[in-house]
């Protein structure tokens, strides 16, 4: 019995130190944004997708914060950058980020939410979760007002960020704060990685011309037309 044992706790203590390891190796991708600016949409629908594309998603700790440019004034009062709107859908997806754990699941809400901002569609927003096959788990979360204490937990993240967030769409991988150069960031999350394990996505985009030059390309472009929304605007 004892014999049959000891091998037994080895390959579970192999089991575990596996788990333990590809864990630690996963590059941690924060994005700190608010749910009506035009360029944190713009970044969520058209950029983010990438991960989940390319099968990066496996080997990264996506990391959504919904709070951006909002302020809580001295008296409690939450304001946000573009109105009341704003922070009751901020609320709404910081519910269902705690609803629904499983990030290909919240961020496919999320996805539809600002696909609605940019579409101009708001009111519809209600319409994701069963688009999406999601209960209404989030949309109850909101309607009790728990979403305000999980906006606190975000407002406390974000005014911890050093440097400070200057603008949103803020992304950060590893604590590197990408500045205006956000939308190349599966070139940064790749480069984190280092010469061993990198993921297989990532030898495909760094063994491809046409991706670097598309970098060059989006870091000009990025620099003149400044797509952000800046804090205190």
């Amino acid at each position: 019995m004892a014999s049959y044992q000891r091998p037994l706790r080895f390959c579970i203590t192999i089991f575990f130190c596996f788990l333990s390891l590809s864990s630690s190796q996963k590059v941690t991708l924060s994005l700190y944004y608010e749910a009506l600016c035009p360029y944190c949409a713009e970044f969520i629908i058209n950029h983010l997708p990438k991960v989940f594309e390319t099968g990066l998603i496996s080997a990264i700790d996506l990391q959504l914060v919904p709070w951006g440019n909002t302020v809580i004034r001295p008296d409690g009062t939450i304001l946000c950058q573009h109105g009341e709107t704003e922070c009751a859908l901020n609320s709404v997806h910081a519910c269902a980020i705690n609803a629904y754990p499983d990030v290909r699941k919240h961020f496919g809400y999320i996805y539809c939410t600002e696909q609605l901002v940019l579409e101009n569609k708001l009111e519809k927003w209600a319409d994701c979760l069963e688009m999406v096959g999601l209960s209404r788990a989030a949309v109850e979360c909101y309607i009790n007002g728990y979403g305000n204490k999980l906006e606190q937990r975000y407002a406390e993240e974000t005014s911890q960020l050093y440097p400070a967030h200057r603008f949103v769409p803020w992304v950060v991988v590893n604590n590197q704060p990408l500045q205006e150069n956000y939308q190349n960031f599966v070139m940064y999350v790749c480069n984190a990685f280092g010469s061993n394990q990198v993921p297989e996505a990532c030898k495909v985009l760094n063994s491809s011309v046409e991706t670097l030059s598309r970098f060059n390309n989006s870091v000009e472009k990025l620099s003149n037309s400044h797509q952000v929304c800046y804090c205190n605007q």
